[in-house]
Order: C-alpha cells, then sequence, then structure tokens
C-alpha cells in the first residue's frame, strides 16, 4: 500500500499546480538546451514563457492596481519584465520559479487543512424518518419535510427539523444549541428544536417547520453572514512588496547613473528578484500549520495564523469548552438521620444499584461515580420506573428510591431539599421509607483551564470573557474558577455575536463548540472549535479546528501564531538585507550578472532554512 501512495503523489502535484508544474519543466527543458549550445533557442523559449506568466499575473495585477493595493504581484512581474529586458532569462525563470512555487504551498497548506477537517462536517442532518399512514417508516431527505409530517427520530439521532413532541415523553440533548450541558426532560406537546439530539428511547415528532425555516438552519444563516462581513487580511509578503520595489530601482537606477553602464542595472536587478518575500512567509505559515497539525490543530489559511498572532481579547463559551459537558458527582450529602447508620459510599452504591436499568437522565453519572469510587453494584429486582422522574427498587434488601425532588419527598419522611450553588443538580435518595441523602451533580470545570487562561495573559491575552447561554450564576462560578475577567450570560446567538463585535481590544478569539456558537466564531476575528464534539456549524464557521478534547490547545494555537509570524518576518528581513547588501555590492560594479544569479539562490536558501524554523517550537517551551 504505501509505495503506490507515494507514486501517485507526484503525479497529483503536478496536475494540481499547474503552473508550478510548467515553471518546473521549462526550467528544466532550458538547462537541456544550455546543456547542448543551444543558448538562443533557451534564451527565446525561456523569455516567451515568463513573459506570458507575467502577462497573466498581470490581469489580477491591474485589478488590485485600481484598488490602491500594491502587492507582491507587482513586484514579481516588475522583476520578471525587467530581467528579460537586459536578457538575464535565468534569473527571469527563477524569479518565475519563486512566485509559483510560493502559491503552491499556500494553496497545499489550504487544501490540506479542508482535508483534515472533512471527518468533522458529517453532522448536518441530511435524512429525515417520515411516518407513512400505513405505519411503516421511510427515508427521505430532510429539506423535503413539511409541516405537520410525522417522524420517528431514534436514539443518538439529530432531530433533522423543528417539531412537536407527539410521545409522552422524550429526553434530548440541547447543549449543542443552548449551551446548557444537562439532557433537558421534554412532554408531549413541547416544542423541540432541530439540531438537538435525542436521547436513548425512539421518538414520534410532528414537523412544525421546514428544514430551510428551522432552528438549525437559521443559525448556519447566521454563521454565512457573520463570515462575509469579515474583512480579507492581507498578505504579509504584500505589506513589503512596494518599498522593496522602489528601492530596487533606485539602486539599480543610482547604478547605472553613476557608471553610465546599462548592464550594471542588470546586474543590480538580477539580486533585486523578490524571491525572499515570495518564499518565505509561505514556508513559514506550511510550517506553522504543519506544526499546529501535529498538535491536532487545524489551522485553515495563512490569514488565520497571522490573525492568532495578534489575539487580545479571548472569550470562552461554557459547556463543553471550559467544562467537559458531562455532568459528574461533585458531592455527597448525608441526610441527618441517616448519617447514623449510612456511609456516603454505601449511599453511592445503593443509588447506583437502582440506577443501573434506568433510563434517567443522570442514571449514567451516577454509575460513572460508583465505578470511580470502585464500589460494587449491587442485584436490582423489583425495579419500577417513571419516567423523567425517578426509579425505585430493591438493593441489598433495601427498598431504595433514587430521582427528582418530588418523586423522592412522596414516598420518603423527613426529605429536606439540598441548598445548591448555581450549576448544580441534585438527585436525591431515599433507603426504607426515609430520606437518605443527596448527589449533588455539576459539570466541572476542565482541569487545565486555569493554566489555559493564565498561558494565554502570558502570551498577551489581556482581557477575558466567559459569554454563554447558560444562567448567570452558574457562569459566574465558571469564570472565577477558571481565572475569567468578565462574564456575559443567558446570551442567544445573535446577543453573542453583537457582544464580541463590539469588544475594543482587537484582534479577538472566539472559543466555542456548539452550533449555537457556529455565529459568533465567525463573527469573532478568529473563530476556534472545538471540534471533537463534531457540531458541524461550529466547525465549518471556525477558522481553527481543535481535533482533540483539550481546551489547552487553544493557547497552544496563539503562541504557533505568534512564533509563525515572529519567523516568517524575520525570515523576509533577512532576505531583504541579504538582498539590499548584494545590490549595493553589484551596484558598484563588484558581482557581475552570473554571479549575482548564484548569489541570490544563497539568499534564498538562507531564508528558506530560518522560516523552516516555525516547525520547532521556540526556546521559551
Amino acid at each position: 500500500m504505501p509505495g503506490p501512495k507515494s507514486s501517485a503523489s507526484p503525479a497529483r502535484w503536478l496536475l494540481q499546480f499547474p503552473l508550478l508544474s510548467g515553471t518546473a519543466l521549462v526550467a528544466v527543458v532550458m538547462g537541456i538546451l544550455l546543456a547542448i549550445g543551444q543558448g538562443t533557442t533557451a534564451q527565446v523559449a525561456t523569455s516567451a514563457y515568463v513573459l506570458m506568466l507575467a502577462a497573466y499575473r498581470a490581469v489580477s495585477m491591474v485589478k488590485d492596481l485600481a484598488h490602491g493595493r500594491w502587492g507582491i504581484d507587482l513586484l514579481a512581474i516588475t522583476a520578471i519584465a525587467s530581467t528579460v529586458a537586459v536578457g538575464e532569462f535565468v534569473a527571469a525563470i527563477i524569479v518565475a520559479l519563486m512566485l509559483t512555487g510560493g502559491e503552491a504551498l499556500e494553496e497545499f497548506a489550504h487544501r490540506r487543512a479542508s482535508r483534515e477537517l472533512s471527518a468533522l462536517l458529517e453532522r448536518a442532518p441530511q435524512v429525515a424518518h417520515l411516518e407513512r399512514e400505513d405505519g411503516e417508516v421511510e427515508d427521505v431527505p430532510a429539506g423535503s419535510v413539511l409541516p405537520g409530517t410525522v417522524l420517528v427520530v431514534r436514539p443518538s439521532e439529530v432531530l433533522p427539523v423543528d417539531g412537536i413532541l407527539l410521545s409522552p415523553t422524550a429526553v434530548f440533548d440541547e447543549s449543542t444549541l443552548t449551551g446548557e450541558s444537562l439532557p433537558v426532560e421534554h412532554r408531549q406537546g413541547d416544542l423541540l428544536l432541530s439540531g438537538s439530539v435525542n436521547g436513548e428511547s425512539a421518538v414520534r415528532v410532528s414537523a412544525s417547520a421546514t428544514a430551510a425555516e428551522s432552528q438549525y438552519s437559521q443559525i448556519v444563516a447566521l454563521v454565512q453572514e457573520a463570515a462575509a462581513s469579515r474583512a480579507p487580511i492581507v498578505r504579509l509578503a504584500d505589506r513589503y512588496a512596494a518599498p522593496f520595489t522602489l528601492l530596487a530601482f533606485l539602486l539599480a537606477g543610482a547604478a547605472w547613473l553613476g557608471s553610465q553602464d546599462p548592464g550594471r542595472f542588470a546586474e543590480v536587478l538580477v539580486v533585486a528578484t523578490p524571491c525572499p518575500l515570495l518564499i518565505a512567509a509561505p514556508v513559514a505559515f506550511l510550517s506553522g500549520t504543519s506544526r499546529a497539525a501535529h498538535a491536532g490543530i487545524i489551522i485553515k489559511d495563512s490569514g488565520t495564523l497571522e490573525r492568532l498572532s495578534r489575539v487580545r481579547t479571548a472569550v470562552f463559551d461554557k459547556t463543553g469548552t471550559l467544562t467537559h459537558g458531562r455532568p459528574a458527582l461533585h458531592g455527597i450529602r448525608l441526610s441527618p438521620e441517616a448519617s447514623a447508620w449510612l456511609s456516603q459510599d454505601r449511599l453511592l452504591q445503593l443509588a447506583a444499584s437502582a440506577e443501573q436499568y434506568s433510563s434517567h437522565v443522570l442514571a449514567s453519572s451516577v454509575l460513572a461515580a460508583a465505578r470511580a469510587r470502585g464500589l460494587a453494584l449491587l442485584k436490582a429486582t423489583d425495579a419500577h420506573e417513571q419516567a423523567t422522574q425517578g426509579v425505585t427498587a430493591l438493593c441489598g434488601g433495601h427498598t431504595v428510591t433514587v430521582g427528582k425532588a418530588d418523586f423522592v419527598r412522596s414516598s420518603a419522611t423527613g426529605f429536606v431539599p439540598a441548598t445548591l450553588e448555581g450549576g448544580e443538580l441534585g438527585v436525591y435518595v431515599g433507603v426504607d421509607g426515609g430520606f437518605a441523602g443527596t448527589l449533588v451533580m455539576e459539570d466541572p470545570l476542565r482541569a487545565n483551564a486555569p493554566a489555559t487562561l493564565a498561558a494565554l495573559r502570558q502570551l498577551g491575552v489581556g482581557e477575558t470573557m466567559l459569554l454563554t447561554g447558560d444562567a448567570y450564576s452558574t457562569a459566574r462560578k465558571i469564570a472565577a474558577d477558571a481565572g475569567i475577567t468578565h462574564v456575559l450570560a443567558e446570551c442567544l446567538p445573535g446577543g453573542k455575536v453583537a457582544a464580541v463585535a463590539e469588544l475594543p481590544d482587537r484582534a479577538v478569539m472566539m472559543v466555542g463548540d456548539g452550533v449555537n456558537d457556529a455565529p459568533v466564531l465567525a463573527a469573532a476575528d478568529v473563530g476556534v472549535a472545538m471540534g471533537a464534539r463534531g457540531a458541524t456549524a461550529a466547525s465549518e464557521s471556525a477558522d481553527v479546528v481543535i481535533m482533540l478534547d483539550d481546551l489547552s490547545r487553544a493557547a497552544l494555537a496563539v503562541e504557533i501564531g505568534r512564533r509563525t509570524m515572529n519567523v516568517a518576518r524575520a525570515s523576509i528581513w533577512t532576505g531583504i538585507l541579504l538582498s539590499i547588501g548584494l545590490m549595493s555590492a553589484a551596484g558598484f560594479g563588484f558581482i557581475p550578472a552570473v554571479g549575482g544569479a548564484l548569489l541570490q539562490e544563497l539568499v534564498d536558501l538562507a531564508t528558506i532554512l530560518n522560516a523552516l524554523r516555525a516547525l520547532r517550537p521556540g526556546l521559551k517551551r
């Protein structure tokens, strides 16, 4: 298998980048013609090709100039035309190779990032299960569903359209839409939103809107609107193109006037080719994106790397971003009466034993907590469950009742509701007709969240904000634990977009994971999606996708962006300064044209080697 793959790669490269392939082919033919003594033919053929390439690029250059943009294309085309005019066709083909090679590197990095993301873009509902009048179920495209149509939503499936629940009860995970970490229980007649995930039982739903008019599609529309409003970024090398071009012509003109030798003008232009500008930034950006990809961070384009380097404000969603998005046991509170004969572990063991056959929304969290403490589950018999409320079972000789407050209160004497802080939820337990205690559940802060915030501050990110649709009390506690300075809670997607747009300290990085985060990810200067949860809209709208369930990669992405930009600038300035030195020497007649072309290749090599430093972490790491 490895053999065919590697042999096919060069062919794919040739097909994907025809300009680079054609330029390389002309360079090879030129070398062969020179080797066999056909210098005139080589010059004519090479000059004709590079001039056609320059004319092709001049079309886009003229459009840019009409809009007041002086870019790298002007510098490259000027260098090609000038070197051909003075007969330096070898230098001209070198410039053409650098121009097409740099563009190919940028395009290659973008295409590879797009391929890495393909696995994340499959969550959007495409198929609906239509219930016909005869009771049979038929799969139809989600886009063809009309209001009033009865659909069957199977366990763990994404609801394709907004609808009204027809089944008696249902449990849906709406965390990607609302930010609420706990599963939401619904009863017959409740409105369900597309994009939410069904629980463990199949349910029937009556569609209340088409797919295009449903919540998921509206959020995607917000994403597209926000992304379209974001201004494009200017390529790094373009900022140096105009002054470098003017300086090169000034030095070449001065050399011509001072020596009265037009050949001196050509000698300066040979070493004034813009190869350092053409190749330094693309190599550095490709190195930076490669380093990020190895760390599980997919950066979609070089403009994103530049914006990452300028991040001054970091905004975070709560559920699934700062927290894991999975409820966990936070504490066990025994009632005063039960504490005399019951331990915390025994209470948890009894509750988990009753829950092991339950479909209760927090049953899996209770079971996970018991296993984490190494508690063996007892055999449960005579189990009875009241949907969405709780379960009663005989476990280890005790009658155990587990569930919501009202459910346990009705069968246990001495019931006392727990005092809960923001973000906490009580699972109440009764044993043998008496209230035994409360299991306190919460969606905990990620262990590395404080360290991630500290790392961002060290990188120069001075402002941090928690932006969530969850309750303010919950958001305030999470923000305090993480070390976040500002909190904005109970926000809808449109409100999040407005809040990010008003932040004064730019650039702004937004880190989120759900469908409800997609519009604000697109509106931020840099949108970072925790793509491990696989929300399509979030991944499509984000500039950066973290493939691992690791918040610290957000800080690493900023560090990679800053190092990549530092290396790119250093590489560009290395090439510029070396070129200026060579142009000065050529202006005084110390470097002939052929020698200048060879020395320019050394400048290119130094620039490329320096740009490759972006593959490695900095010394501080």
